[in-house]
C-alpha cells in the first residue's frame, strides 16, 4: 500500500489499530482499545525516509479526541470499571503519594529589647481571636452560579407558530412575538382566534412548527416586557369573622390598559394571518395525536 504512493504533497492513510492490553503490545500511533488513527506522510520533510517511498517522508500519527468509554444509554457505559482499569493499564502505575506543600510557619521570632528579657521571643505568627462563638455557626457556601438568559432555539424566530405542551392552554397554537429579558417567550393566540391571551411560556414546553407568520416586529408595543406580567402586591388585612363568611372573593376585572394592549397586538397579528389562506383556521384548530401517530416521527 505504501509502495504505491505517488509523490503527492500530502498523503493520508487511515489505519485501523487495536491494542492487546494483556500481551502488552502497542503499535506506533495506536491508542487504547479499537481506534482509527490518521497517518500522514509529509513529502517535504527530508529528515527521515519512510521505507517503500520514492521521496523522503516523515510519518505523523494524529489521535482523534473522543471519549474512550462512551455511553450506550443514559447511565450505562460501554466498559465496566475493571475494563477501564485494564485498558488504561492503571494496575502498573505506582502510587506517588501526596505532594508536599510548604505550610506557612505557625510561629515567628521577634526581638525583645531589654537586657533581662532574653533578646528574642517566639510568638504565634497570627493572633488568635479574643472571642469565640458559644455555638458553631454554619457558614453559607459560596454560590458560583450566575443566572443568565436562556439561548433561543434556532427554530424559533418572531412569527413562528408554536404548539403549547403544558398549562391551561396545552394543545393550542400560538404565534411567537419575541424573547423577554427573563428568557421566556412572549406569545399570543391571538385571543380573538383561539382564546390564548398574551402570555409568557418556557421554550422547553413548546413545539416549533415550520409555519411562520410575516410579522412586523416594529409594531409590537415596547410595554410588553416582564414588568407587564408582574402581579400587584396584595395588601394584607386582619382576618375577621365577617370576612371568613363572605364566601368566594369577587373576581377583579382586567385592567383597561391591558385589554387595549391585547387588542392592539391581535390586530397586528391578524393583519398578517389574513393574508395567508386557511392560516386562521389552522391557528384555531387544536393539536392532537390520532391513533397510531408517533410524535417523534412527525414533521412539524
Amino acid at each position: 500500500m505504501i509502495e504505491n504512493l505517488t509523490s503527492s504533497r500530502l498523503c493520508l492513510i487511515t489505519i485501523a489499530a487495536q491494542l492487546d492490553i494483556r500481551n502488552g503490545s502497542q503499535g506506533a500511533g495506536s491508542v487504547y482499545g479499537s481506534r482509527t488513527p490518521a497517518l500522514f506522510y509529509n513529502t517535504n520533510d527530508t529528515t527521515t525516509a519512510s521505507p517503500g517511498l520514492k521521496h523522503p517522508a516523515k510519518a505523523v500519527f494524529l489521535q482523534h479526541n473522543y471519549p474512550r468509554n462512551s455511553l450506550l444509554a443514559a447511565g450505562v457505559n460501554k466498559y465496566s470499571r475493571s475494563q477501564v482499569i485494564a485498558k488504561r493499564v492503571l494496575y502498573k502505575r505506582k502510587p506517588t503519594g501526596a505532594i508536599a506543600i510548604n505550610a506557612p510557619a505557625a510561629n515567628k521570632t521577634v526581638e525583645v529589647k531589654g537586657a533581662k528579657n532574653g533578646g528574642s521571643r517566639v510568638i504565634a505568627a497570627a493572633k488568635a481571636p479574643r472571642f469565640y462563638a458559644a455555638e458553631d455557626v454554619a457558614l453559607p457556601k459560596k454560590n458560583r452560579k450566575h443566572a443568565g438568559v436562556a439561548k433561543l432555539r434556532n427554530t424559533i424566530v418572531p412569527g413562528t407558530v408554536l404548539i403549547l405542551l403544558a398549562g391551561r392552554y396545552r394543545g393550542k397554537r400560538v404565534v411567537f412575538l419575541k424573547q423577554l429579558e427573563s428568557g421566556l417567550l412572549l406569545v399570543s393566540g391571538p385571543f380573538k382566534v383561539n382564546g390564548v391571551p398574551l402570555k409568557r411560556v418556557n421554550q422547553a414546553y413548546v413545539i416549533a412548527t415550520s409555519t411562520k407568520v410575516e410579522l412586523d416586529a416594529t409594531k409590537i408595543d415596547a410595554q410588553l416586557n416582564d414588568a407587564y406580567f408582574a402581579r400587584p402586591k396584595a395588601t394584607k388585612k386582619a382576618a375577621t369573622e365577617e370576612a371568613f363568611f363572605e364566601g368566594e372573593k369577587k373576581k377583579e376585572p382586567l385592567a383597561e390598559n391591558k385589554v387595549a394592549l391585547q387588542k392592539a397586538t391581535d390586530k397586528v397579528i391578524l393583519e398578517a394571518v389574513n393574508k395567508v389562506e386557511h392560516l386562521r383556521q389552522y391557528l384555531s384548530a387544536k393539536f392532537s395525536l390520532s391513533k397510531g401517530q408517533a410524535p417523534h416521527a412527525l414533521q412539524f
